[in-house]
């Protein structure tokens, strides 16, 4: 099991279109940065306000890792287990969430303009926080990467499934409150906040076992069905 672990995160970043995927993510969150820090008004140069912009941009990207990870074990001429897969997105998950802050952080401690009288409030939270994000967004990918077989279509329904549901939730004024509790966009906007109470704890935790450990259930469960033992 060591060894498909470990072949597994060599695989999450092992080829070059899986980096140039890491270069152009972080180069999109530099960028969102640069731009929001030049654009936005004092009160707003905070570290959170950066980081729920940059860090919520660059998730879009990062369930594309898990997508790729699950189109391996596809094509893999034997059947591999699945879970050493599903927990190998954590790494570039991770990569991604920590550069996040530190060109966040970078961004904000080096611009010349006015900043907000507190930038750096919550800014221990944020940080793990923008971990967490990119961590469930990874999970989304390979569950939704098991579960449907075009690299394409599981891409956009790691986007209109989220979103979806969440304004579908928000549409109905009895309905959203579930949000934080159901949808990873809700929950990214607590975390990424940095006002995180015991309920908003628990509320993320529903969506990671929704979204992270559902999901992949689902989707390895489909795996073995679809591929028995020795073939």
């Amino acid at each position: 099991m060591d060894a498909t672990i470990h072949d597994a995160l060599r695989r999450s970043l092992g080829t070059w279109a899986r980096r140039w995927l890491l270069v152009g993510t972080l180069v999109a969150g530099l960028l969102a940065a640069v731009a929001l820090v030049a654009a936005a008004a004092p009160a707003d140069r905070t570290f959170a306000d950066l980081s729920g912009t940059v860090q919520s941009l660059m998730s879009v990207a990062t369930p594309l890792f898990g997508i790729l990870l699950a189109r391996d074990l596809r094509r893999a001429p034997v059947r591999l287990p699945a879970l050493p897969t599903v927990l190998a997105v954590g790494l570039p998950a991770v990569v991604v969430g920590v550069a996040g802050v530190l060109l966040c952080a970078a961004t904000l401690a080096l611009t010349p303009a006015d900043v907000a009288d507190e930038p750096w409030r919550f800014a221990g939270t944020v940080a793990a926080g923008g971990v967490l994000v990119q961590i469930v967004a990874g999970l989304v990918g390979t569950g939704l990467g098991l579960l449907l077989r075009s690299t394409v279509v599981a891409f956009l329904a790691t986007i209109i499934l989220p979103l979806g549901l969440f304004a579908l939730l928000g549409a109905v004024d009895v309905l959203r409150p579930a949000q934080p509790w159901l949808t990873p966009f809700g929950s990214v906007r607590n975390l990424l906040s940095g006002e995180m109470s015991a309920l908003r704890w628990v509320q993320w935790l529903c969506v990671l076992l929704i979204w992270g450990v559902g999901l992949n259930a689902v989707g390895v469960a489909l795996h073995r069905r679809d591929r028995p033992a020795g073939h």
